[in-house]
């Protein structure tokens, strides 16, 4: 059993630290995962923070069928999606750049670092919402094919394929920037 699983079998018998624990935890990585599917900074806080409601209010059974971590994601996604149908019936569309800053003491390296990151983020955002979905998920958040899987509704193949095009997308779209990364 991961650490979030024990954490949050500790909130549901009554420890509220727990759940600040899991919310350190994975409160950035899902914030990451939703923007990825909502496009928007504000409304993947949004989403992430009805995602812990949720855990609070209905205190949702954790079957063990997958990892906690999976788990949490498949709420986040579904959570995600439904704002964007909330947004969808009022008409509402606003998009952010995001970009991870690093916490390096070298200002040229952060700097560097930055701008890689803006390009990056710019270049998945142009991507396929299910390309941008599975890289998010395997690269950023160091998710494993079959929990991949399970997050986004798709057997192991479908991971497989989406990878491998999705890579085949992003170098695509960071060559169109003048940038060329050998690993993709």
């Amino acid at each position: 059993m991961d650490k979030g699983a024990e954490y949050y079998r500790c909130f549901l018998n009554g420890d509220r630290e727990a759940l600040v624990e899991i919310i350190r935890i994975y409160r950035d990585g899902m914030i990451l995962f939703a923007e990825s599917i909502v496009n928007d900074i504000t409304i993947a806080e949004e989403v992430v923070q009805e995602v812990f409601i949720k855990l609070v209010v209905k205190k949702t059974k954790y079957s063990e069928k997958s990892s906690f971590k999976t788990w949490l994601y498949t709420i986040c996604r579904n959570t995600a999606i439904d704002f964007l149908r909330k947004i969808k019936r009022r008409r509402e569309a606003d998009t952010d750049e995001l970009c991870d800053l690093a916490d390096e003491t070298d200002l040229e390296q952060d700097y560097i670092k930055e701008e890689q990151c803006r390009i990056v983020h710019r270049a998945m955002k142009r991507l396929r919402i299910d390309y941008c979905q599975v890289l998010q998920l395997i690269y950023i958040e160091g998710f494993d094919n079959s929990a991949a899987a399970s997050v986004m509704k798709k057997s192991n193949r479908q991971i497989e394929n989406l990878i491998y095009r999705a890579k085949k997308a992003l170098k695509s779209e960071l060559e169109k920037e003048g940038v060329v990364y050998e690993k993709l």
